[in-house]
């Protein structure tokens, strides 16, 4: 009988494929978790820090670095992390060589809101966030009588401003008056904006910078401390 040694020497080369599979598999199973690594998109390590970060990368009350990577719930750690308040979006992941690391995008606060004895932000998914003691943003300051039903027209109104580079700069404050009307303090003059309800807030806000325009021009600015927007195409303002 004649021996194919193709045949034989095929089967062994599969079955040593099949052994340093088998054991480069059990040796990554065993492998542990070397280190933890937090990254903050962007850069911006600002609301929270990275011991915030570490302190949710905990498995069943401790932390994962020296856990075998067999028994880490990825899942479970980034649900830790998004339950944060401060945080957007994030993601957790192992790689080859036993590193945990987490990729975490910050929420972004474009107004913050003081009213009834609460402070808080309202970050760019009209959403409300709390205040961080870590970091203070920079952003429009907004009081007045303000209630959960109001936030929509907030993000709206502050979102028509920070889209603009002129009313950006500008506008430092908003206040919600009476009958859902707004009343908008500025940088330049320390003028009082009375823009009323948000109808034709475009136009409104086309007026204001045109009128700008002009009294910095002319120097006039400092002449008037009310501007009122609230009626159809017009300017009218109050000297002080």
């Amino acid at each position: 009988m004649k021996v194919n040694w193709n045949i034989i020497k095929g089967l062994l080369l599969l079955g040593l494929v099949v052994f340093l599979y088998g054991f480069s598999h059990h040796k990554h199973d065993a492998r542990k978790v070397t280190n933890i690594a937090v990254e903050f998109e962007q850069g911006n390590n600002l609301f929270m820090n990275y011991e915030m970060v570490n302190k949710l990368l905990i498995q069943k009350g401790k932390t994962v670095k020296n856990e075998a990577k067999t028994v880490i719930d990825l899942q479970k750690l980034e649900k830790n992390v998004l339950s944060h308040s401060m945080v957007e979006d994030a993601s957790v992941f192992l790689t080859v060589d036993g590193l945990l690391k987490t990729i975490v995008k910050q929420r972004t606060p474009i107004a913050r809101v003081i009213s009834h004895g609460q402070d808080y932000y309202i970050d760019k998914q009209a959403k409300k966030m709390p205040l961080s003691d870590n970091y203070s943003a920079r952003v429009i300051l907004v009081s007045g009588n303000i209630t959960d039903n109001d936030i929509d027209d907030i993000y709206h109104l502050i979102s028509k401003i920070i889209e603009d580079d002129f009313l950006k700069k500008q506008i430092i404050g908003v206040r919600k008056i009476a009958n859902k009307e707004f009343v908008l303090n500025m940088r330049i003059g320390e003028q009082e904006i009375e823009i009323g309800n948000l109808e034709n807030l475009n136009l409104k806000f086309q007026n204001l910078k045109a009128f700008f325009n002009k009294t910095m021009a002319d120097k006039t600015i400092e002449d008037y401390k009310i501007i009122n927007l609230k009626y159809n195409n017009q300017v009218v303002c109050t000297k002080k």
